[in-house]
């Protein structure tokens, strides 16, 4: 008969016991990241869009939107029925979007022009929207722009929406009210 080593165990049990231990240690380190992954992922969704729960559909016909830390404004809204999001652009004379948007949203492409952007000459095509919605307000029929090399996450909603809408900026904040026809 073998004796067992004083101090419990025996040899083979007390490796087993150990590699368990440490799987439960690499496990509480996993998800102590993954916590702490999700904490600052959703911290830096809301610098760079603070508007999100901003922009709900709600009554009236105005909204506020919070300029993010970069300086612009990011807001979900729709188009056409599904949901987008979108980055104010005044420089912009019509809604832009990537080609890769367009065809998510079904548009039908028109007439190929040349664009003239901050990022230098490019191709676009010529689109309309049916319905273009920031909160709680909608406009129909705007003109827009599909164009290769934008980011398929964000439209550049330019002055072929914000003209027909009236807008101030205080500090921080842009207030958009629908023009009463």
């Amino acid at each position: 008969m073998m004796a067992e080593p004083s101090g419990g165990e025996p040899p083979a049990r007390a490796g087993a016991s150990r590699a368990g231990g440490l799987w439960l240690i690499a496990l509480a380190w996993v998800a102590l990241f993954g916590g702490v992954y999700a904490y600052f992922h959703d911290w830096n969704a809301s610098q760079i869009n603070p508007n999100r729960a901003a922009v709900l559909p709600q009554s009236g016909t105005e909204v506020t939107l919070q300029r993010n830390r970069q300086g612009h404004y990011i807001a979900g809204g729709a188009i056409n029925g599904s949901e987008v999001t979108f980055m104010l652009d005044t420089g912009a004379t019509q809604v832009a979007l990537s080609m890769t948007t367009a065809r998510a949203l079904g548009l039908v492409l028109g007439e190929a022009i040349r664009l003239r952007t901050a990022n230098g000459e490019a191709i676009g095509y010529r689109t309309r929207l049916a319905r273009v919605r920031l909160g709680p307000i909608e406009i129909g029929d705007v003109a827009a722009v599909a164009t290769e090399g934008m980011d398929a996450d964000v439209v550049l909603l330019g002055m072929s929406f914000l003209k027909r809408v009236e807008f101030a900026q205080r500090g921080d904040q842009l207030t958009l009210r629908a023009i009463q026809p």
